[in-house]
């Protein structure tokens, strides 16, 4: 049974895409360069490389978006392990954050 992904190419696209984790990175790269890096083996959607917000600098790690899973599987197969910009990458399926309550109302015990 088609989904109603189906129907839509901008839908599609949300259904099939895939974010990579990418770990040991060079603390320089720019998103520019990943994003070179990971178009050989596919689109890419998106790159985001993860800032450290107190001191503006890179924290060596980041995620890209790939149009689906099979282009980026084969970065995954292809670049974990690559040594980039002199450091060996660790590239992997990124897993979902888990969801933090914003906090949720217990009785106190006392």
């Amino acid at each position: 049974m088609p989904s109603f992904y189906d129907d839509d190419p901008n839908l599609r696209f949300f259904r099939m895409s895939k974010k990579v984790y990418v770990g040991n990175m060079n603390y320089s790269t720019a998103e520019n360069q990943l994003r070179d890096l990971f178009a050989q083996y596919g689109e890419v959607s998106s790159v985001n490389i993860i800032i450290d917000r107190y001191t503006g600098k890179a924290k060596g790690f980041g995620f890209v978006e790939m149009i689906n899973d099979d282009e980026a599987q084969k970065a995954i197969d292809a670049l974990n392990g690559f040594e980039f910009m002199g450091r060996q990458l660790r590239v992997n399926e990124a897993e979902d954050k888990p969801r933090r309550d914003g906090g949720s109302f217990r009785p106190r015990r006392y």
